[in-house]
């Protein structure tokens, strides 16, 4: 039961079970967005300020996330989590869709002086040894995204005192979370920024289409451990809502995106600021599984279907890499939520979470 309202005038802690599951102070996680957004100093900032900062390291080598960790536990001894992509990387490339997605990017990448020795479809699965990383660093959270850990690396986990959550989209996901054996379950919403946690697309292709306040209800009255919602949470109006509804808390990725901790580039930053709540859509043309974000030429002109996941994400990353050198955000993955509007400006990470935190407790109070 969360204990959140004090009708004495004394000041809400909004102390929950998500607190004391991953012992951190206020029920705020910081998502944890794969590609280089989620610094050691964001991590650290909102761990410290009472959130649990999390690293996004699907994408990262092993080795560069054990350096990661080290990087955070010399700026912060508080919690914080390592998220991980459980998801099949089997699929076959297939030789004709790769021709022409190489043409439909040379096509696209000419202007950003794109070359074909520049577009890569190489892919390595790294998931057992990025696993590995996380369980010889005792990383305090384990998160996972696109499925579920297995039953012996749940195990293995649970052994070296380790707490897992998993994200889903769906009552039916977060029911077989539960069972797995992880001890949060993060309710995300359709509105939310990025590639979102949906573990199987073939009744769906771009996920269930159910939105944050629709899915956290119904997922709370299916399940027994605490539930975070994400999509569309960035302030304090969104965490009073979700903790209302049932919630234990909440998982916030684009506000998050526009601290100064944030290691996303400038332009992507500023186009954050200057877009609104109509002007994302999902798709699966940068990484061939969908994902939200901001519309722009690259989402425009790549008219062909895009390769399996890993395979697209492999080869656009030509494209957003000249993109970034450029600082031309037309041709960049621009991830972010539709809850656009309040994300106008810098901020430290810590003043964030003080803002909604505060905001919060006059709301509940």
């Amino acid at each position: 039961m969360n204990q959140f309202t004090d009708r004495g005038g004394r000041m809400i802690n909004l102390k929950t079970e998500i607190c004391d599951v991953l012992n951190i102070k206020y029920p705020i996680i910081q998502a944890g967005m794969a590609g280089g957004a989620t610094t050691p100093e964001l991590i650290a900032e909102v761990s410290k300020a009472g959130g649990l900062g999390t690293l996004g390291a699907a994408y990262m080598k092993p080795e560069d996330i054990r350096q990661a960790i080290n990087d955070i536990r010399k700026l912060t001894d508080k919690p914080f989590a390592v998220n991980l992509f459980c998801v099949d990387n089997s699929a076959d490339l297939d030789a004709e869709k790769k021709e022409a997605v190489m043409t439909e990017l040379l096509k696209i990448g000419k202007d950003l002086d794109v070359s074909e020795a520049d577009i890569q479809f190489n892919t390595t699965d790294y998931f057992n040894e990025q696993f590995r990383i996380l369980i010889e660093e005792k990383v305090p959270v384990i998160s996972t995204a696109f499925g579920l850990l297995s039953e012996d690396k749940v195990k293995e986990a649970k052994d070296a005192g380790m707490k897992i959550t998993a994200m889903i989209t769906t009552v039916e996901e977060a029911v077989l979370a539960e069972k797995s054996g992880a001890d949060i379950i993060v309710a995300q919403g359709s509105d939310a920024g990025g590639h979102r946690g949906t573990f199987d697309l073939t009744r769906h292709e771009n996920g269930a289409d159910i939105g944050t306040f629709s899915l956290v209800p119904q997922v709370r009255d299916k399940v027994n451990i605490p539930v975070a919602a994400a999509g569309g949470v960035n302030d304090s109006r969104s965490l009073a809502a979700a903790l209302v509804l049932g919630a234990a808390g909440v998982q916030i990725g684009t506000r998050f995106l526009s601290s100064e901790e944030a290691g996303i580039h400038r332009a992507y930053k500023q186009k954050l600021f200057a877009s609104k709540e109509d002007e994302t859509v999902v798709t699966k043309v940068f990484s061939g599984r969908p994902a939200r974000g901001i519309l722009n030429k690259f989402i425009e002109e790549f008219n062909i279907e895009p390769l399996a996941y890993p395979y697209q994400n492999a080869a656009t990353k030509s494209i957003r890499g000249a993109a970034a050198v450029y600082s031309d955000s037309e041709y960049m993955s621009l991830w972010t939520g539709q809850n656009l509007r309040s994300v106008v400006k810098e901020q430290p990470a810590a003043e964030i979470i003080e803002e909604i935190v505060n905001g919060a407790r006059k709301i509940l109070g």
